[in-house]
């Protein structure tokens, strides 16, 4: 499917039923610095992975991304697989980065995720590249507002997180085409200029 073409997509009950999931976990997480109920990031990157072409395994596993990060690790990991079935939790598992790896810098951490999302399929990668696309939007936002403060509340700061986002161009640019790919690296510019 070519970009904004997903007439063949429908959102039925499974959809429906993932959203008030999101919702009931998610429920007292906030965006960094405003406040932003967290579900607006979810919604916002099942939608891109929709107007990409998405399907709705994919759009249900862009609804519950980060659950199995932010909110219960395996056990929700299993819950997903229980409610909306094996491809979903696959997608989710493939978008969740490893745990926190005893030794590692936060840097090398990356540098394993990144080489898992390299690894890992076109769904996988259309909704890792969504999550990015609106993450790098909402920082832009941030920047624009709060200017260079908000480095600080990056784990990488601004080195390391422009470092990151650098690399997702890359990375995307080399497995993907598309609008996507293009807005991330129009993002990342926004970061440098």
């Amino acid at each position: 499917m070519s970009c904004f073409d997903g007439s063949g997509v429908v959102l039925g009950e499974r959809f429906e039923a993932a959203l008030v999931y999101a919702v009931q976990l998610h429920r007292h997480q906030r965006r960094k610095l405003t406040g932003v109920p967290y579900m607006a990031h979810l919604m916002a990157v099942a939608a891109l992975v929709l107007e990409d072409g998405g399907t709705e395994d994919e759009a249900i596993a862009a609804l519950l991304h980060d659950a199995v990060e932010d909110q219960g690790g395996l056990a929700t990991l299993q819950e997903i697989r229980e409610q909306f079935g094996l491809i979903v939790s696959e997608l989710v598992l493939g978008c969740t980065q490893p745990d926190n790896l005893t030794g590692l810098s936060w840097r090398d951490q990356k540098q394993l995720y990144l080489e898992q999302i390299r690894m890992a399929g076109t769904g996988v990668q259309r909704i890792v590249l969504a999550d990015k696309l609106h993450n790098g939007r909402s920082l832009l936002g941030l920047l624009r507002v709060y200017g260079d403060g908000v480095w600080g509340h990056f784990s990488g700061g601004r080195e390391g997180t422009l470092w990151l986002y650098e690399e997702y161009v890359g990375l995307f640019g080399a497995v993907r085409s598309g609008w996507m790919v293009d807005d991330l690296e129009q993002v990342f510019l926004g970061f440098i200029s």
